[in-house]
This record gives structure tokens, C-alpha cells and sequence, in this order.
């Protein structure tokens, strides 16, 4: 009765063998000197440093990302991320008070009504009908009309005008949304810097950082190579970079990103990958991107939407079967899901090694590729 033909058996034993493997967030913990975590990129996009990881000789290389180039071949394709990271952090004043309001744009939830998804800080001070001043001369005006959560707010924005020279007014205000670890005020080089070269799709908060270590002179010896470049769009919200507070990683729960995949997109992808080319991502959004439109077959699925897609380990990848990215914070879901993809162990050691031959971490550190 109880034999392994019998399918509720294989199931119980499947189901016992899934939990036993499945990662806890103490797992993803390790000790990060300060001095690592980088406060600039490094001064040519493509002269950062690249950690190879092989995950079938479980060897090691370290190299500057601007070999990549030799690890790839006619026929391969990179899948890039080309969402465009907008000027998303503001600073306000708070009516009668004047107190200082950070303000920080996640989406437009619509156009005509000028209604803004935001977070604010410090939240307590801030309650729906309260209104808040930008700009040296109050140029700009909202109104805060919803709490959405402990720290989030909607606005409408009061200004009288087109759509466009609205946005104008209100990117004018914001400035580039760096990380708040990096302690210093954005300055014109973030401007450039804190963007892919091949950003396109404006929506994100949040660059997605594999893709600032190319460089266009980079790029166009890659496609002289016979490299092909697919791109897709997921528009890098603050979920990616949200604390996981849960021991269980199967209770973490990820907020939704907007996320694009064109047919011309899929076509490229599914002729390299039916020709056993290989497939690479570049970055943790492209993987989650790929990851949530993928067909039983492996494929590549046109999409448009949403995705609150979290990868942890275990997890069988379906579609790339190579990845380019930084290294990560310690217990986040991007260190998480790199973990996913490389081994735990294999990444761990991997990390060890970084903090021991000082590479620089985070948004502008360097770069490791898995294969």
C-alpha cells in the first residue's frame, strides 16, 4: 500500500524532501566590513571589478566585468532590463508648520487627477487633508487624500496645466534616488551614473544595477561578437529592496512591480535558447521578469503587467542559464534569490572570498557573473 508507486507516498516523501532543503533568512547572514559598501561607481562602467563563478567546477575567477566579453560566444543573448530610473525623492514643507517632508514617488496611479502613490517621512506627521509645499516659491502643491499604509500616502497634486509640463515641473523638484546608505547629497555624475545606457522605459526608483557595468563601447564589441540583446522592462520598485522580517521565506511577501516582455523580446530569447545558445540575465529584475512569463516548456512568454514573484531557494530556473549580478546585502531577497541560482554554499564561499579581496559592494560595487 505504502509503496513508491503509490502516489500519495511520493507526494508526502516529495513534500518532506522540498521542506528539508527549503532556506531559512539566518542562513543569508554574513559579515560585511563598512569600508566595502561603495559610496561612487567606479570611474569607467565597464572597469569594475567581475567575479566569475563557475557553478559546474565550483571555481572562482576574478577578472574586470569588460572580459565578460570572453565568456560568450555568436549566438548568445543577454536579456537587459530597460526601465528608466525617474527623479523620485522630494523634499516639502508641511502647511502652518513648515516642517520638513521628505516625499518619496513610487507611481502615478493617474494622469488626468494627478494622483501619486508615495511614501513620506516622518509618516506620524502627516494626515489625509494635510498639504504640502515644494519648490523655493511653493510652486507646487499637494494634497495628501488616503493613508495606503503604516508609511505610504496618496497626493494629488494641485496644478493647473498639461500632463507633460505637470511632469516637467515635478521631476524639476525631485532629485536621483541613490540609496539612503550612501550619505551624500546626488550630484550630476549620479545623474548619469545611476542609469543604464540603454534606459528607455521610464517608471523605476530603483536602478536595476547589473546593467550600469555596461558601457555602449562594451556593448558594440558584444553584438560584433554575434551577441544578441533582448530587452524587457520591469520597473524596479522599493519591494526588491524591502527587509525580509520573517525567518520562513516562504511567508515574505513581495510587493508588485509593473513588468513588460515584447514578442520581439520572447522571439529573440526562444530562437538562442532553441538553438542551445546561452541565455543570460542581467540582474535580479530581469530574472523575475523572465521568471514570471515562462511557458511549461522553458520558454518565453509575451507579457503585460504585474509580478510579486519572489525566487528562493530551491528553484528550478527555466529559462537563463547565466546571471549577472552585484553583490547584494546581507539576508536580502536579492542575496537571497542570487543564492537560488548559484548554491548556497557555492555563493557563501563566494562572498567570503569578496569581503577578502576588498571587493566594493552594493548599487555601485562590482559585478559577478554565474555560469
Amino acid at each position: 500500500m505504502f509503496g513508491s508507486a503509490n502516489p500519495i507516498f511520493s507526494y508526502i516523501c516529495a513534500l518532506i524532501f522540498y521542506v528539508a532543503q527549503r532556506m531559512k533568512l539566518s542562513q543569508f547572514k554574513f559579515k560585511l566590513p563598512p569600508e566595502l559598501i561603495a559610496e561612487r561607481p567606479a570611474d569607467n562602467r565597464d572597469e569594475s571589478r567581475l567575479m566569475v563563478l563557475n557553478r559546474k567546477t565550483k571555481t572562482i575567477e576574478h577578472r574586470m566585468f569588460r572580459d565578460i566579453l570572453e565568456y560568450f560566444d555568436d549566438g548568445d543573448t543577454f536579456i537587459i532590463n530597460n526601465t528608466r530610473v525617474f527623479p523620485a525623492r522630494m523634499y516639502g514643507n508641511k502647511e502652518k508648520t513648515g516642517a520638513k517632508i521628505e516625499v518619496f514617488l513610487l507611481r502615478e496611479l493617474n494622469a488626468e487627477s494627478r494622483l501619486w502613490d508615495v511614501l513620506v517621512d516622518p509618516a506620524r506627521k502627516i494626515r489625509i487633508g494635510n498639504k504640502l509645499y515644494f519648490g523655493e516659491d511653493d510652486s507646487l502643491v499637494a494634497e495628501v487624500i488616503d493613508n495606503t499604509t503604516s508609511r505610504g500616502r496618496t497626493l494629488r497634486f494641485l496644478f493647473d496645466g498639461p500632463h507633460e509640463e505637470f511632469k516637467k515641473v515635478l521631476y524639476s523638484l525631485g532629485e536621483t534616488p541613490i540609496p539612503k546608505y550612501i550619505n551624500r547629497t546626488p550630484d550630476e555624475d549620479d545623474a548619469v551614473r545611476y542609469q543604464t545606457v540603454y534606459a528607455k522605459n521610464e517608471g523605476a526608483v530603483a536602478a536595476p544595477t547589473a546593467g550600469l557595468h555596461f558601457s555602449r563601447e562594451l556593448m558594440k564589441r558584444m553584438e560584433l561578437k554575434g551577441i544578441n540583446f533582448a530587452e524587457v522592462t520591469l520597473h524596479v520598485g522599493l519591494g526588491s529592496f524591502r527587509t525580509v522580517e520573517v525567518e520562513d521565506l516562504s511567508k515574505h511577501k513581495m510587493d508588485s512591480e509593473e513588468m513588460y516582455i515584447t514578442p520581439e523580446a520572447a522571439e529573440i530569447v526562444n530562437k538562442s535558447k532553441a538553438e542551445k545558445h546561452r541565455i543570460v540575465a542581467v540582474g535580479t529584475t530581469t530574472m523575475r521578469a523572465i521568471e514570471s512569463s515562462v511557458s511549461t516548456e522553458g520558454y518565453l512568454k509575451e507579457y503585460s503587467g504585474w509580478t510579486n514573484k519572489f525566487i528562493f531557494p530551491p528553484y528550478d530556473f527555466r529559462v537563463a542559464n547565466a546571471l549577472v549580478t552585484n553583490f547584494h546585502m546581507p539576508m536580502s531577497t536579492l542575496m537571497i534569490m542570487v543564492s537560488a541560482f548559484a548554491g548556497h554554499d557555492f555563493l557563501m564561499e563566494a562572498y567570503k572570498e569578496a569581503v577578502k579581496e576588498n571587493y566594493r559592494f552594493f548599487t555601485y560595487g562590482d559585478a559577478m557573473l554565474i555560469i
